[in-house]
């Protein structure tokens, strides 16, 4: 480890934030502003290692998941530019199902099964870059559209971010709701992909386990920590997916 990054680490405003989690919030930051607009290039992984002073290794990261995310765009022997952001619409409007239902004139009601708190596992440390059996809150919410059941929401929250997520009456709010408030949004990724459920999210759906689903998988970042993961489980022949731009 290059030898400054421990200077960063003693921060004691930012030293629970990985150091190329900063970098990312820096370079999101400057897109945000307009510093940095679509089609430009961003500083060379060098002039980012000069002016952080960390290693190579830590910026290579950074500008790798930003690619991954689609914030960037890599262009052999030209350098590492801003992305074209059609999708921004999509990942900064994130709605809340209740006001989606009620704005088809239909009633919501949803179902709470299961809230506690868990210790991280391996895989959701590293999602959450915190360390392993770290504290995380997890619910599991059935939504329904007229007492149709259309969503099994299965979420998993980051405590520094929503402290009083385990004290919400999940009946009369919903996690998007409390989070929005509580842990402003700073980012979010996400996928979408057509699975079969499995045989517990199918009977909570009402559904058939050959019947396919919209699989929404989604992060969301606040403060430059992960906010939540979620994934989403809707009956395809009941709910469709979309967004403008």
């Amino acid at each position: 480890m290059d030898p400054t990054e421990s200077v960063l680490d003693n921060q004691p405003s930012r030293a629970n934030i990985p150091l190329f989690q900063r970098i990312k919030d820096h370079l999101l930051a400057e897109i945000s502003a307009g510093h940095w607009k679509e089609g430009d290039v961003i500083p060379s992984e060098q002039a980012l290692v000069t002016q952080f002073g960390v290693s190579r290794m830590t910026v290579n990261r950074a500008v790798r998941e930003l690619t991954a995310e689609l914030i960037l765009t890599r262009r052999q022997g030209s350098g590492t530019f801003v992305a074209e952001q059609k999708y921004q619409a999509t990942l900064l409007e994130i709605k809340n199902i209740a006001d989606e239902v009620r704005a088809r004139g239909h009633r919501h009601r949803s179902s709470l099964r299961l809230l506690e708190r868990g210790k991280a596992s391996d895989l959701m440390a590293k999602q959450f870059a915190l360390g392993l059996e770290q504290a995380l809150f997890h619910s599991l919410i059935v939504h329904f559209e007229n007492e149709v059941p259309i969503q099994v929401e299965d979420r998993w929250v980051n405590p520094a971010c929503a402290p009083a997520y385990m004290e919400q009456d999940f009946s009369t709010i919903t996690p998007n709701e409390y989070l929005m408030a509580a842990a402003p949004l700073q980012g979010a990724t996400y996928s979408i992909e057509a699975l079969v459920a499995p045989r517990v999210i199918a009977a909570m759906l009402a559904i058939d386990t050959k019947q396919p689903c919209l699989v929404l998988r989604r992060q969301t970042r606040s403060g430059g920590r992960v906010a939540s993961i979620a994934t989403m489980w809707h009956p395809g022949h009941r709910y469709q997916l979309g967004g403008s731009f």
